[in-house]
């Protein structure tokens, strides 16, 4: 079991692990399973090493703090949300600031738990969750003002819908490179460590237990479905090498009120700064709304609750 001290961090991307860790999950799906689910666990809800911070040359902000939550408000006028996603910050969405600014919005920004210079999520430093993210983003609507648009990305996108699903309000939502379901990503990741179904059960009740509700309960499509949505805005690289452009086209097929923008070499993170994915975003959200006003539908699903613990 000398392979247990392996970093916390073995896996980057979902798609890979080091052959060393894969082979001590091998004879840990034989010979122990509930310790290689432990192990599993540990590197599933623990963020890499932080990156250099990003900060808002371009735009003066102004510094707020909730709850342990650090972020930063740009301009004046109705709120637009940027939400980053899993080891982001919220930097990296400093390219939409500007031009929302320059139309009359206000934008707000905010790192999550143990991103950014927030302070540590539930479980301490470097550790955080989709729930985690809700609550944070909850915590700042409420301090911060009424929604009038959400851009939001990967994982953030994620705990955005699972905040609209449990009645946060928006006139517009942008999703870019979306995860659809945090169950399917269990699976890729035990797939990657060379694991097997015994592990990936274990796991899967480890992380239910975690965060305080089912994994079912953070299904995208099945959100989109349970409540209804605002006019949304999904763009997503045909070669996102973290999240699938499947996942996007999920969303969109399940969601009445979600288009799609397929990007071509963009990857996951670069339609962040792309200027024409800004331009199409800022056009989308600063637009005539043509549709009626978003009101929850109440019609959820006999597998899926919209109130999921935050």
């Amino acid at each position: 079991m000398a392979t247990m001290t392996a970093p916390r961090t073995a896996v980057v991307r979902f798609h890979t692990a080091p052959s060393p860790v894969r082979a001590a999950f091998r004879v840990l799906e034989r010979a122990a399973p509930a310790l290689g689910a432990r192990w599993a666990e540990r590197i599933w809800f623990t963020l890499p090493p932080p990156k250099k911070y990003v900060s808002f040359d371009a735009v003066p902000g102004t510094p707020f703090a909730v709850d342990g939550i650090a972020g930063e408000e740009f301009g004046a006028g109705p709120a637009i949300y940027l939400v980053h996603g899993w080891a982001g910050q919220r930097g990296q969405l400093a390219a939409f600031v500007r031009p929302l600014v320059e139309r009359g919005f206000r934008v707000v920004t905010f790192d999550a738990p143990s991103h950014g210079r927030s302070g540590p999520g539930v479980h301490g430093p470097r550790s955080s969750s989709v729930p985690e993210f809700t609550a944070a983003f909850r915590a700042v609507v409420a301090a911060r003002g009424p929604a009038h648009a959400v851009v939001a990305h990967s994982a953030g996108a994620t705990a955005v819908a699972t905040a609209l699903c449990d009645g946060v309000r928006t006139r517009r939502l942008v999703m870019l490179a979306p995860m659809a379901s945090p169950a399917r990503y269990v699976r890729r990741l035990v797939a990657a460590l060379g694991a097997g179904e015994r592990i990936r059960e274990r796991l899967t009740a480890r992380s239910e237990r975690r965060i305080g509700a089912p994994l079912h309960h953070f299904d995208v499509p099945e959100l989109g479905r349970a409540v209804a949505m605002p006019p949304t805005l999904v763009v997503h690289d045909e070669r996102d090498p973290s999240i699938p452009v499947s996942d996007g086209e999920a969303i969109v097929a399940a969601w009445p009120s979600a288009r799609l923008h397929v990007t071509s070499g963009l990857g996951h993170r670069r339609l962040l700064r792309e200027p024409g994915v800004v331009a199409e975003v800022v056009d989308f959200i600063t637009g005539p709304i043509s549709s009626p006003p978003w009101r929850p539908s109440g019609s959820a699903t006999a597998v899926l609750t919209c109130r999921p613990v935050s």
